[in-house]
């Protein structure tokens, strides 16, 4: 979260071999370096979602964020440039979005129809 805000952050780790407590910093660069590879590997699930609607990413109306990674600026630009610059909606709080997918999946799994579920689904 703190290189969500800011371009680096203390690491401390206490006791981290004979006692001996660890102390450095990372800048968002290199953790943006050490992490290039999980970033990149967003667009997989993303692709797949767009192939399993037989949709292309030029007809998605609105981007919303879900997940607390989505917080990290690199994955909110990957995003960003794969969707052709579009803007990103950041209105919703991120980790209630996950609680909000997880009720919709839970009322499709157990075939809820009720008027409280039914809004929720697309």
């Amino acid at each position: 979260l703190t290189l969500s805000l800011l371009s680096e952050a203390p690491i401390e780790i206490e006791s981290l071999h004979d006692g001996i407590d660890f102390h450095s910093t990372i800048t968002r660069t290199r953790f943006e370096e050490l992490c290039d590879d999980l970033f990149r590997s967003i667009f997989e699930p993303v692709e797949k979602a767009l192939r399993d609607a037989k949709m292309d990413k030029s007809s998605i109306h609105e981007i919303i964020l879900d997940g607390g990674s989505t917080r990290i600026p690199k994955i909110q630009k990957l995003l960003q440039d794969f969707f052709n610059d579009k803007e990103l909606n950041k209105s919703i709080n991120a980790d209630e979005a996950v609680a909000y997918g997880a009720a919709i999946l839970a009322a499709i799994l157990t075939g809820d129809k009720s008027d409280a579920t039914k809004d929720m689904l697309l």
